[in-house]
């Protein structure tokens, strides 16, 4: 063991630990769950702590063989050395005060050994005067935040474009295939099977258009506000050389906010996205509860299309094949609505200065992310791809569904056709023989008039 010191007293600390005594304050006051923060939280912090140590030796605050082993350790961090030195609860000390301190501690005892001196010497390289010089965890862990969940929005994009491209793609397959469709889960107008696919890429676009927008504000860094916005203990110079040098690191466009000390204490930016990621969700909820119904059966449900088995589906009944994969991502949308309700609570409890909920933020937003990101890959490859579509009964639908008689309304008005659905009801018979037995249109002028192609599309019915 090491002895370490705080002001709050001594403590031994495990020789070969890269943390230290503020770090095994904080592991030893917040063994709650077990569970860490994710490891691109740690690149995040990385890649900050690197950009503070060049920043401010281009600024003549910081010496520069600190400032280089510093960046050097940085970099080894990055390049997934001593991840395992990251031991702080996701559920902490709040603004995230012990997680930024662990980052300083194991950077400032790598760099101490780079120098050529033992782990602890802290007047070598100190977590707090070199590590964290000219920032506050109130700056540096929403910074974190921010680029972490910028480094997790790439996965989730190219993952929603392939959900997308999927549902396209069986939209055209399916383009031929006449069904009906369903209001109040009720016989409706017909529909082709690939204008319902279509509508489902329509509908994750939008979603990604709005991932996209509240990415944006996530750009917007708010390093060099130091504790409250102020900028205290900062170079003049710091803020925007950060931003610069963080975007150069990252790739990312980086700027400064237009108000420091809004950015400080707003956590808004955060809802914002998880929002979005809420939405996307809610939307494949509805999607896959659609699937499921669509491709219900084989024998007594809708069976209009056919999902991929994947697996065997009753311990009990055999030859039972359940939409396995399309539960599985019920469960993931469930979740991400959940953890946006954490979010939202976590956002609105900031007071003053700042929100200190931040620590449990980020946990669930980089959650939904990489949840989504996992479930959308195996949605389209394992399901979507896969699926074929049951044209013997989607055509059955089509022909049998009362929502046929809405294309009499031009003919012979509404009363009248919701007079021939009555009797086709009442009878047993389907609307089209109703429609030929009444004499409302011969068969030809059926085949003409009430071909799927027509009635599937913008028209109005009349007879020449």
């Amino acid at each position: 063991m090491r002895i370490e010191k705080d002001s709050l007293g001594e403590k031994q600390v495990p020789k070969e630990a890269y943390y230290g005594i503020q770090t095994l304050r904080g592991f030893e006051n917040f063994s709650i769950s077990g569970v860490r923060e994710p490891e691109v939280l740690i690149r995040a912090y990385a890649f900050i702590k690197k950009a503070a140590a060049q920043v401010n030796m281009a600024l003549d605050v910081l010496d520069l063989k600190i400032g280089k082993a510093i960046m050097q350790a940085a970099d080894e961090v990055l390049a997934g050395k001593f991840h395992d030195q990251f031991i702080i609860d996701v559920f902490q000390a709040g603004a995230g005060t012990s997680f930024n301190m662990n980052t300083n501690e194991v950077l400032a005892n790598r760099a101490c050994e780079i120098l050529g001196f033992k782990k602890g010497d802290y007047a070598k390289v100190n977590p707090n005067d070199h590590v964290n010089m000219a920032q506050s965890t109130n700056d540096t862990f929403p910074t974190a935040m921010r680029l972490s969940t910028l480094f997790e929005y790439g996965p989730l994009k190219e993952a929603l474009i392939g959900l997308i491209d999927s549902f396209r793609t069986k939209g055209k397959e399916f383009d031929s295939v006449a069904t009906s469709s369903r209001t109040h889960l009720q016989d409706a107008v017909p529909i082709r099977l690939g204008q319902e696919f279509e509508a489902y890429a329509v509908m994750l676009e939008k979603a990604l258009r709005r991932i996209k927008q509240a990415k944006e504000a996530l750009t917007h860094l708010n390093l060099g506000a130091t504790a409250s916005g102020t900028g205290m203990n900062s170079h003049p110079q710091y803020a925007a050389k950060m931003a610069e040098t963080l975007s150069a690191l990252t790739k990312f466009p980086l700027k400064n906010p237009d108000n420091f000390v809004e950015i400080a204490q707003s956590t808004a930016d955060f809802s914002d996205y998880s929002s979005a990621l809420k939405n996307l969700a809610l939307d494949l909820t509805k999607i896959i509860n659609d699937l499921r119904l669509l491709g219900s059966g084989p024998r007594v449900g809708l069976n209009e299309i056919k999902l991929p088995a994947v697996q065997p589906g009753s311990s009990i009944m055999p030859g039972k094949v359940n939409p396995s994969i399309l539960e599985c991502s019920n469960m993931v949308c469930y979740q991400v609505i959940g953890n946006d309700l954490t979010v939202s609570m976590a956002s609105q409890a900031g007071q003053l200065q700042l929100n200190v909920m931040m620590p449990v933020m980020i946990y669930n937003l980089l959650f939904s992310s990489k949840i989504l990101t996992n479930m959308m890959k195996m949605l389209a490859s394992k399901c979507i791809q896969g699926i074929s579509a049951n044209k013997e009964q989607c055509q059955k639908y089509f022909e049998e569904t009362l929502g046929l008689a809405t294309a009499l309304n031009p003919i012979i008005g509404y009363a009248k056709a919701a007079e021939v659905v009555k009797e086709s009801l009442k009878t047993g018979t389907s609307i089209l023989k109703m429609i030929e037995k009444k004499g409302i249109l011969t068969q030809d002028e059926i085949k003409k008039y009430l071909s799927p192609e027509r009635l599937t599309q913008p028209g109005i019915l009349k007879k020449e």
